[in-house]
């Protein structure tokens, strides 16, 4: 690695090098895999420090990388031998207008971070409801975008995300929220999964209360057995609660972590299954069901796929009520909606490094995803992209084998994609962030 420079003048944060102490540290992700030796990991204090790195980057022709939570398993947030604008550190914060129900929330803040704070006030968001945003694009300019003011890239970064630039701050539109909710694990054994998704199926097309949601996890255990996870939430007491899922409750759990707790413990009760620094691979698809027959095809490979690999994968369907996102115009955001349909999510994680284990993680993702996609007669292959955020860093080729990226946001962005490039070619026309879905200028 060439001799690091010095950081570029004004720089008021920290500016951290490979022979800086703290670099280790500065490059770690919560994907081992998504870990990369950058040239410098900026940790800026600002608007005017993100202007100034984004400047020396492109004056030394360095590739960038931000990093906000660093969650990426495809590593977004991290590069090779360039620059990452790291948020994480000094923007961070989320400051709370109880008065006027509006969070201000730093581009490198967590959900923990915003839930703690809103909380404090009984007041809680979700991430699509956002007011608007501070942004510094490729030139080096810093916008707000709102409804009012830039209302196109605001637009644009409502689903195109770091195509545009880095979002410094976000203001959400906060709401009411009680202290307290019913969430949590229940684990069932292997064999139950053909009464889960009956069950499923009567919930689902019954029309579930938007104070609710289901997660199914299908997965292996650490013993190697076949194992069932339901996580529940319902927006009120444990009675109301365990009453309104009491037919799930009957199948018969082997053990319940369910209890009512605080709100804003609820986004870490996966964090003791899905720790840091371990190797992640996570592939999305969606359905526009799931059918008996695809689940306890995906528990059967999963089973065998574990006991022979020694990789433990899951296979994840959320089910999240979604009238009120579908209320809202299609066509006011750039990210893309679907009734009727629901997200997939496959993850695998491992501790062996080794390159040979990695490609192993990476085909059974994709194989596990394929046996709901191939069964789907709704959604074609090219349309079924899955979430934007659940990727691999596999690289989408033609027919021909040439890598064209601009296929898969094509696909993801739809009838928006055309708006998009666009927009790509007003406020990024180099191409200079380029690390998640990349939207190719028109």
């Amino acid at each position: 690695m060439i001799s690091p420079l010095d950081p570029p003048s004004g720089f008021g944060g920290d500016w951290v090098t490979p022979n800086h102490s703290e670099y280790d540290s500065a490059i770690l992700r919560w994907a081992r895999n998504s870990r990369r030796r950058a040239y410098v990991v900026a940790f800026v204090r600002d608007a005017l420090d993100v202007a100034s790195v984004i400047s020396y980057a492109r004056a030394h022709k360095l590739p960038i990388a931000i990093r906000g939570g660093g969650h990426s398993s495809a590593g977004a947030s991290s590069v090779e031998n360039g620059v990452v604008i790291d948020l994480s550190r000094h923007m961070n914060g989320a400051r709370i207008d109880a008065e006027k129900r509006l969070a201000y929330v730093g581009g490198g803040a967590l959900w923990k971070d915003v839930d703690e704070a809103g909380m404090k006030y009984g007041l809680a968001t979700v991430g699509g409801t956002i007011n608007h945003v501070t942004i510094v694009t490729a030139d080096g300019s810093i916008f707000t975008a709102s409804e009012q003011e830039n209302p196109e890239l605001f637009w644009g970064v409502r689903g195109g995300g770091c195509n545009f630039g880095v979002v410094t701050e976000f203001v959400y539109k906060m709401h009411p929220q009680r202290a307290t909710v019913f969430c949590g694990n229940v684990l069932f054994p292997g064999n139950t999964l053909p009464a889960i998704m009956d069950k499923l199926k009567t919930w689902w097309e019954g029309g579930p209360s938007p104070k609710c949601s289901i997660l199914l996890f299908i997965t292996v255990s650490p013993d190697g057995n076949p194992i069932n996870i339901l996580s529940f939430f319902y927006n009120g007491s444990e009675g109301e609660g365990r009453a309104y899922f009491k037919p799930f409750f009957d199948i018969g759990p082997i053990a319940d972590m369910a209890k009512e707790m605080p709100y804003e413990a609820v986004n870490g009760i996966q964090n003791e299954r899905l720790v840091h620094d371990v190797n992640y691979y996570v592939k999305g698809v969606f359905t526009s069901r799931l059918r008996k027959p695809d689940a306890l095809a995906v528990q059967q490979r999963s089973l065998e796929l574990a006991r022979n690999t020694g990789i433990l994968p899951a296979f994840i369907l959320e089910l999240f009520p979604s009238e009120k996102a579908l209320s809202i115009d299609r066509d006011s955001t750039s990210f893309l909606r679907w009734e009727g349909i629901s997200n997939l999510a496959v993850v695998t994680w491992t501790g062996d490094d080794s390159g040979e284990k990695q490609e192993e993680a990476k085909q059974l993702v994709h194989e596990l995803c394929s046996i709901v996609s191939t069964s789907d007669d709704k959604l074609s292959a090219s349309e079924n992209t899955g979430y934007g955020n659940y990727m691999t860093e596999d690289q989408v080729k033609d027919v021909n084998g040439n890598v064209k990226m601009e296929f898969r946001s094509a696909a993801l962005f739809g009838h928006h994609y055309s708006r998009l490039q666009a927009l790509k070619k007003k406020y990024d026309p180099e191409v200079v962030f380029n690390k998640w879905n990349t939207i190719v200028p028109a």
